[in-house]
């Protein structure tokens, strides 16, 4: 998620979009429908292939959810610096999908190649150089629906109307795995757009009620976790998705360490203000101190104070500091307080020990056992739009009694991103994570309130570069 990602007839105002075009069903080859082929494996491959065109339909209700939230003079808007304007991401996800199709689907041609080069590509929030662009540089409002409304019918009618599968796409498996990406990618913009959306001025969002729920913070602890092995990333044997920088699965032993039983909250990260940790040069790195003095960092950027009064920034107010939150805040901040505390970052192995291991025992699918997400587990699928207190979700506990793994915020690890051994990039996307290598992103476990169920899995991997405030990020520590 570095970058980072229904059907429409006529274009109508945005955001209204409406789902004009039903979701089509794959058919079955000529060779699934010879005489005296069982049709199991055929109906099995139509029902995914459905199932994923059914969730794709509902990917595109999530962004088009979000950018609803967006009032229309205000598309044109940058709410973080780094990034491209809003209109960029509105047009991206769906050029995104054209270019992924285009390749696999013979019947799709190209009819706005300019669009499709302007909204290739995303930019990584890096120091350096920001971009200067102005909003006369985009394309009007209405183009940009047309756009989006062109591609969604033109692809989704290709999905529709196919009468040989064998001939009309390379492939069934190759099929689903487009699907699964695009899926996928959408869902990963629709957090990031989260993050950018967030600092967006309240004005120009259309107001939501919120319901705010907090209680006193809770002593926070460390737990002992044993020695032993545990598994990163997937086989390729193994039929689920995944992507590239999930393969392949490796077993390592990780040796025996201490870990919080829940995130660093925000009232845990006010003592470490209120000591100075901001002005204490022992505690960061140069470079992580040479940013944080060049950007005038002196607190999370959530945080904002009134007096002698500290606010949490949400998603459409400002609320007192809610104490027993997680505090979301780049990996340079989470570093220089696990020094204040003594501490460190856990590893990315002693993470994934700690969420899914087992005494004397596989690891498990999620940290509360085998069964999948569900409402209610804890603060994720696009459950609410700001946290809520570390200590929520009791039953969100790993074997060794770690809460709140998934969900609430992704957890900052030491571990630079890197491949796996028998990484092989996506022919596809060649650059989805190889282009990330760089020593300079780190990666992040678990997920937030708006990660979708489907990447809460064990073997998935986010990134981020370290002095990137804005996710929604926090943090535990080992010893």
């Amino acid at each position: 998620m570095g970058v980072v990602f229904h059907s429409l007839g006529e274009p109508r105002s945005w955001p209204a979009l409406a789902l004009d075009h039903g979701v089509g069903y794959a058919p079955i080859s000529c060779d699934e429908r010879a005489p005296g082929k069982t049709m199991i494996a055929s109906h099995a491959k139509i029902s995914e292939v459905s199932n994923l065109l059914l969730r794709l339909a509902d990917a595109r209700a999530r962004s088009d959810e979000l950018f609803g939230i967006v009032k229309t003079d205000s598309l044109y808007e940058r709410p973080i610096p780094e990034r491209h304007r809003i209109i960029f991401y509105l047009g991206h996800l769906e050029a995104f999908d054209w270019n992924l199709f285009l390749p696999a689907i013979p019947a799709l041609t190209p009819f706005a190649p300019e669009l499709d080069k302007l909204f290739a590509f995303g930019i990584d929030p890096v120091d350096g150089g920001l971009p200067t662009d102005v909003p006369g540089d985009w394309p009007p409002l209405t183009k940009v629906q047309e756009y989006v409304s062109q591609i969604r019918l033109t692809i989704d009618e290709a999905l529709d109307t196919f009468e040989d599968t064998r001939t009309s796409i390379k492939s069934q498996p190759e099929l689903a795995r487009l699907l699964n990406v695009a899926i996928e990618h959408r869902l990963m913009h629709a957090e990031t757009l989260a993050y950018m959306l967030h600092q967006l001025p309240f004005a120009k969002k259309h107001y939501q009620v919120q319901r705010h729920t907090t209680q006193s913070p809770v002593p926070n602890e460390m737990l002992a976790i044993p020695e032993g092995l545990t598994r990163l990333g997937l086989r390729k044997s193994d039929s689920r998705f995944g992507w590239d920088n999930e393969y392949e699965a490796c077993d390592l032993e990780v040796p025996s360490f201490a870990i919080d039983k829940y995130m660093v909250s925000n009232g845990d990260f006010l003592d470490f203000l209120l000591d100075h940790g901001y002005q204490n040069s022992r505690l960061w790195s140069t470079e992580d101190w040479r940013w944080k003095e060049q950007q005038g960092i002196e607190r999370p950027v959530f945080w904002e104070k009134s007096g002698d009064a500290w606010f949490y920034r949400g998603m459409f107010e400002n609320i007192p500091l809610p104490l027993a939150w997680p505090v979301y805040v780049s990996h340079a901040e989470a570093i220089a307080y696990a020094r204040w505390a003594q501490k460190a970052l856990p590893t990315e192995p002693q993470w994934q020990r700690s969420a899914y291991g087992a005494p004397n025992a596989p690891d498990r699918e999620f940290p509360w056992g085998d069964d999948n997400p569900g409402a209610g587990q804890g603060n994720f699928d696009f459950a609410r739009w700001d946290p809520v207190d570390v200590h929520s979700f009791p039953h969100n506990r790993s074997a060794f009694g770690v809460v709140g793994q998934l969900g609430n915020g992704w957890e900052w690890t030491s571990t630079a991103f890197a491949p796996l051994p028998g990484f092989k990039p996506f022919s596809f996307y060649p650059g989805y994570s190889a282009n990330f290598f760089d020593g300079g992103h780190f990666v992040m476990k678990g997920g937030s309130a708006r990660t979708a169920a489907c990447m809460l899995r064990r073997s998935f991997r986010n990134w981020f570069q370290p002095h990137y405030q804005y996710a929604y990020a926090g943090f535990r520590c080992v010893s």
